[in-house]
């Protein structure tokens, strides 16, 4: 073959690779955030879509109660079956609550669902931004006082199981970004007080609530690592805290896999 026929051979010889093997771990766990390589366009988890970043990674949540499998299916080749665990999750028993705050009053019910279709919209957030792809940093320093899929129980009323994971400490502790991201909600509500959420791309968004101050505003882009406020007693709570939550869209994850030890 002369070197012209082979210049012309070559765009062909590219164009007939085939793509690259999508990348998933073996296993994953009820709660879990996973991040998967080599993503094409049009990948769907259990038939819901995936947005590929230009590097081929992909993202998607698993939530408290997914079932025991996760269907990837991938244009062009046989759908990926990927394992889930099943987890135990705690039980807690909090008492001593304003019974207005275990069993709301009609204008109290009025504003949590007018603050709920907020939440909503924020954690509908579907940007192009990476910001989930290096390791997540600690908002807050201090004891561990909640975690994520615990079952609480309201002055003996069972509630929803806790999607989040809570951080003790006094007033005023400082409070970061896990991740960068654009703030698409920073708001004062019932059950979450002062609350911040931000939205680091392909659906992954973090909440920070019961804050004591607030030192962002929405629209506005902050850095890993970056202050937005202060920890605080604000909304529903018996002592202060930092309650903090990742999702996937409407999907609550367990943050603390993805935490530094």
């Amino acid at each position: 073959m002369t070197a012209r026929r082979a210049v012309l051979a070559l765009p062909a010889l590219l164009l007939a690779r085939p793509a690259r093997a999508v990348e998933l771990p073996a296993t994953a766990r009820q709660g879990d955030m996973v991040i998967g390589q080599g993503g094409v366009r049009g990948m769907a988890l259990d038939g819901r879509a995936l947005r590929v970043a230009s590097n081929g990674a992909f993202v998607f949540g698993l939530g408290r109660d997914h079932g025991a499998e996760a269907r990837i299916t991938v244009p062009g080749a046989p759908p990926r079956m990927l394992r889930i665990e099943r987890r135990q999750w705690d039980i807690q028993n909090i008492t001593g609550l304003p019974p207005a705050q275990v069993t709301p009053d009609d204008a109290a019910l009025a504003r949590i669902q007018a603050e709920r279709t907020r939440l909503a919209t924020a954690r509908a957030a579907d940007s192009d931004r990476t910001d989930w792809l290096p390791p997540m940093a600690w908002p807050a320093r201090g004891r561990i006082s909640g975690v994520f899929g615990s079952q609480r129980v309201l002055n003996g009323q069972p509630r929803q199981p806790h999607y989040g994971l809570d951080v003790a400490g006094p007033v005023g502790t400082p409070l970061v970004a896990a991740w960068g991201g654009r703030v698409t909600l920073a708001a004062d509500f019932f059950f979450f007080g002062q609350l911040v959420v931000i939205d680091h791309g392909h659906g992954i968004n973090t909440l920070y609530a019961h804050m004591s101050s607030i030192d962002v505003t929405e629209g506005q882009v902050v850095a890993q690592g970056a202050r937005i406020g202060a920890m605080g007693a604000s909304g529903r709570v018996t002592g202060p805290h930092l309650h903090f939550s990742l999702s996937w869209y409407s999907v609550w994850l367990d943050p603390q896999p993805r935490l530094p030890a």
